[in-house]
């Protein structure tokens, strides 16, 4: 699966890191619930950082589409509150 991380690029995510997202995007949906900013810093930066390890970057000019859009390292709650779906900021 392709992820966009805002500001930063496109990374080719196997798909059977898809159990994982989905738990470290629930611990950030928590935490943008209750207002935990140390939380929500560390739920992010969880996320983000397992889609760097487990992902491929894909090149700055490729056109292929995402299928999960993150938010930016440095996105504040209200960011991603905007952002969270009924689902999460992952599907499934």
């Amino acid at each position: 699966m392709i992820v966009r991380i805002m500001l930063e690029g496109q990374y080719d995510v196997p798909d059977t890191q898809l159990d994982t997202l989905n738990e470290l995007d629930r611990e950030l949906e928590h935490a943008v619930h209750t207002g935990d900013e140390t939380e929500f810093r560390t739920a992010l930066h969880q996320l983000l950082g397992r889609v760097r390890e487990a992902g491929t970057p894909l090149a700055d000019d490729s056109l292929q589409p995402s299928e999960i859009v993150l938010p930016a390292a440095d996105a504040s709650i209200d960011d991603v509150r905007e952002l969270l779906g009924e689902e999460g900021l992952v599907p499934g």
